[in-house]
């Protein structure tokens, strides 16, 4: 373990409206925000911040000319009730399947409502990475996050276990990275990670595969995974 999922951070033009759209669908709780950040934490640990990102570009999914990095999978106990609620609150219906429906939040990232009959309420089941390889990143953030490969199918791979905020990787055919900071071919999704010490934290992110990039601050490090995903490495204030 290198470090600790700390947030998982959503680009966004206007953050206030999507913070207020995941409250409302979710019933997440603001924690902190600012003129650029807000962050949002869902009753079973999650943190979610949305980042302003005034250049934000809508994902185009299923299309791969504008495509989505990755998605969040909320489990719902109504199918059709989570949905038209979240229509109410301003997505729109990407696609419908049996057991989940892929809808697109106020700011175009696809998101999942999965059925989940005994569910108490929408909770956040965990953040889907789309990658070129799949077993691939799954490793990479498994070194990272010190999360066990629990989960390998044929293209999709988990890492932690279930209701412990797993990550997940879905394997996409014709994979467009972000280039990042390029705004032609936006991050959109990132995850930060809480590490003890910036300098050992980037020794190992870089053995494990990581690339360096030129952007940091006095409490973060930006890198991207083998994938070409931003991702932060944080420490927390003196």
């Amino acid at each position: 373990m290198i470090g600790k999922l700390e947030m998982v951070v959503l680009d966004a033009a206007d953050i206030g409206g999507l913070a207020a759209f995941y409250r409302a669908l979710a019933g997440w709780s603001q924690v902190s925000a600012e003129d650029d950040w807000i962050t949002l934490g869902t009753p079973d640990g999650w943190q979610v911040a949305i980042q302003e990102a005034p250049d934000h570009r809508r994902p185009s999914w299923p299309g791969q000319g504008m495509p989505q990095q990755a998605h969040l999978d909320l489990r719902v106990p109504d199918l059709e009730a989570g949905t038209a609620r979240a229509l109410e609150l301003g997505a729109a219906v990407l696609r419908r399947g049996e057991a989940w429906h892929t809808l697109a939040d106020p700011a175009g990232h696809p998101f999942d409502l999965c059925l989940a009959p005994d569910n108490d309420g929408v909770t956040l089941m965990g953040v889907m990475l789309d990658c070129p390889d799949a077993r691939g990143l799954a490793q990479f953030y498994s070194e990272v996050l010190g999360k066990p490969l629990t989960y390998e199918g044929d293209g999709v791979a988990m890492i932690g276990a279930d209701g412990a905020q797993p990550i997940l990787f879905q394997q996409v055919a014709d994979y467009h990275a972000p280039q990042w900071p390029d705004p032609a071919h936006p991050q959109q999704f990132h995850l930060d990670i809480e590490v003890d010490d910036l300098d050992r934290g980037e020794s190992a992110v870089l053995a494990a595969g990581a690339r360096r990039q030129p952007s940091n601050g006095k409490f973060f490090r930006v890198f991207t995974d083998p994938a070409g995903k931003p991702f932060c490495l944080t420490v927390q204030p003196d």
